[in-house]
């Protein structure tokens, strides 16, 4: 039975652009969120996620025929007090609510982690007054509590950028129910850290998760958008949907429709035109790229290189008999990538 893991183009299917991880004067972007949907949408962007710290607050406003504003938070959990004299651990999640009236924050405390700018949006934030105000721990059972939450109260919970965070496979093995991670966090590679997650995302993977993997910018816009440090336009989702809706969206996002791609502020990455599985083999068409790897939890993987001066636009793998999973990588000429999800077979 041929199955259709990413659609072609089509009437009934359109691909939207989105960033999911962005932040604003709301918090300490330098942008203010009418801003970031101008400049956004001169880059071909049609989604974005706003997800300051800390602040759950509606931009359901900027919504409009040609844009989608999601509504979402950062949250983190720090480690404290360490006597070894190492850096503290931290470990970053973004809600996005996966309705424009998901608006409560599950994880409200009423004294603690409002700052900066969040501070001022503080009367702006619902939450359930009937609940106790909620103390995060950096530990397993305190970021899974908090994914809980977050997943319980309707929202689409993304692991933010773990190289940043200093979170190896000790800390994030233990983590579980989220629905996404960050498999490149763009601001934090502009800056430096090697903020390609794929062996983290791997290793999550092979822990038991179903999760799908995002690539994001968690943009704080500090230089100009024609500057080689513009945090900006480098991690992005392609959305499969009908339509624009808020609902649709959502939709896709639950459902995996969707996959991730990098470029930088002057041009995209790759793109993935079709994605389909028939008979444990899996068919790719793209963008003309450099190469096209399939990657399993086995040994078994296998990659199609382009010839010196030509590109490779197609691919047909077959998936090991004994994979639990596998997902695909698009390179294009110019480095950039472009990623799948990944697919489970048991």
């Amino acid at each position: 039975m041929k199955q259709i893991l990413l659609p072609e183009k089509s009437e009934n299917i359109r691909y939207y652009r989105a960033n999911l991880h962005c932040h604003s004067t709301v918090s300490d972007g330098r942008k203010t969120p009418e801003e970031l949907k101008r400049d956004y949408m001169k880059h071909g962007y049609s989604i974005i996620a706003f997800t300051d710290h800390e602040a759950l607050v509606s931009h359901n406003d900027l919504t409009d025929e040609n844009f989608l504003a999601l509504n979402g938070y950062e949250l983190d959990a720090d480690e404290e007090d360490r006597e070894d004299g190492e850096t503290e651990k931290v470990c970053h999640l973004c809600f996005i609510a996966l309705t424009p009236d998901t608006l409560t924050d599950p994880c409200y405390h009423r004294e603690k982690y409002f700052w900066g700018n969040t501070a001022k949006y503080r009367s702006q934030v619902v939450y359930d007054e009937n609940r106790p105000d909620f103390e995060r721990v950096y530990s397993r059972e305190g970021i899974n509590e908090m994914i809980k939450r977050g997943v319980e109260g309707g929202f689409f919970v993304t692991y933010n950028h773990p190289t940043w965070s200093l979170e190896s496979y000790p800390q994030y093995s233990r983590y579980s129910g989220m629905n996404a991670m960050e498999i490149v966090n763009y601001g934090c590679v502009v800056v430096g850290y090697d903020d390609d997650n794929g062996h983290c995302y791997d290793d999550m993977l092979n822990c038991g998760n179903r999760l799908f993997c995002i690539a994001t910018d968690d943009n704080h816009n500090r230089a100009p958008d024609t500057d080689p440090d513009c945090d900006s336009y480098g991690g992005y989702v392609e959305i499969a949907a009908p339509d624009l809706s808020y609902e649709s969206v959502a939709d896709a996002l639950r459902n995996g429709m969707f996959y991730s791609s990098t470029g930088d502020y002057m041009q995209t990455g790759p793109e993935i035109l079709s994605l389909t599985c028939e008979d444990s083999r899996v068919k790719i068409r793209t963008s003309e790229a450099r190469s096209i790897q399939i990657i399993h939890n086995t040994r078994c993987c296998g990659r199609v290189n382009a010839k010196t001066g030509e590109s490779v636009t197609s691919a047909e793998f077959n998936i090991d008999a004994d994979a639990k999973w596998f997902r695909l990588v698009v390179t294009d000429h110019n480095g950039f990538k472009a990623y799948t999800n990944a697919y489970f077979c048991k």
